[in-house]
């Protein structure tokens, strides 16, 4: 959990949703019963619709397993037992790391088997290894009360109703397209056209940030760190630096080393560096505590 590790893009949507749902359990306009599957196999090019929009709803419990692990043979079995009696109140995502590298990189797992709650778009839990079923149920049973508020499926899955959905956007779903399709300048476009004609969109802007770091950080070089503390007078030394130390989960790092550009730099070089490291909080969640922090330091370099 301690990498920049951001599926936030649909907060905004998940809420709308939420005030919707609980509207329409309390009118007792729900459907007849959830249709979400329980059990799903996730890839890379499924991650977003089956984890991401679903833990919008319910909790998504990612099982990421191997198949030359013994202990996934034991934990698995279990999991998926759990996810059948919950009715839709949880879906259990399983993921293959072998066959999914990129998703295990995400989350930044050392060992499988790892399972890893998300949601509202968001890593909330985890744990590693296989762990006894009485302690397994405890821990989704905490999930669900700590959750039951905030997400509209969990409670209709056990009313038997369906959660109310709420319109898709066709701004965001064409975002959305071209994000899936890795075509970050059309994303970063569609979001920017948003922001154009409603500058208070939180939502756009949170996705605007994710997509333009994200498109940086899949070119960042982790040799940039090393060029960086040998020229740390080099603005964009330091803006490379401090993209490759993010993606690689080095958040404090990467912060603390722009923060220290803003107390060597002046003028439009020091007006860069902070525009540059206020976009980078964006990609993580409202609260967290790294950004918090890093905003102290912010504060005190600039005054």
């Amino acid at each position: 959990m301690a990498g920049a590790v951001d599926l936030s893009a649909l907060k905004s949507r998940a809420e709308a949703t939420a005030r919707a749902a609980n509207q329409a359990t309390a009118n007792g306009d729900g459907g007849a019963g959830s249709t979400t599957a329980p059990i799903v196999e996730v890839t890379e090019a499924t991650f977003q619709a089956e984890v991401v929009e679903k833990s919008m709803q319910v909790p998504v419990v990612i099982d990421l397993w191997a198949t030359w692990c013994g202990p996934c043979k034991q934990l698995s079995p279990v999991l998926e037992r759990l996810a059948g009696e919950a009715n839709g109140a949880w879906v259990l995502a399983k993921i293959d790391v072998d066959a999914n590298p990129r998703i295990a990189q995400l989350f930044q797992v050392q060992s499988v088997p790892t399972v890893i709650a998300v949601a509202g778009g968001q890593p909330v839990d985890a744990f590693a290894g296989a762990q006894p079923e009485p302690q397994i149920r405890q821990w989704i049973d905490s999930l669900l009360n700590a959750l039951r508020d905030q997400l509209p499926g969990i409670r209709a899955a056990e009313q038997g109703t369906e959660p109310v959905e709420e319109p898709e956007d066709p701004r965001f779903t064409a975002a959305e397209e071209a994000l899936e399709r890795g075509d970050y300048a059309a994303a970063e476009a569609a979001y920017q056209k948003i922001l154009d004609s409603e500058p208070n969109n939180e939502q756009a802007k949170a996705a605007l940030a994710q997509v333009r770091f994200t498109a940086r950080a899949e070119q960042a070089d982790p040799a940039a760190i090393e060029r960086a503390d040998a020229a740390p007078e080099d603005v964009d030394a330091q803006l490379a630096a401090a993209d490759a130390e993010v993606a690689i989960g080095r958040v404090e790092a990467g912060f603390d080393r722009l923060v220290r550009a803003i107390k060597r730099t002046s003028g439009d070089e020091r007006d860069r560096v902070r525009r540059h490291l206020i976009e980078m909080f964006e990609v993580f969640p409202d609260g967290d505590e790294r950004v918090v922090a890093a905003r102290r330091a912010l504060a005190s370099a600039l005054f």
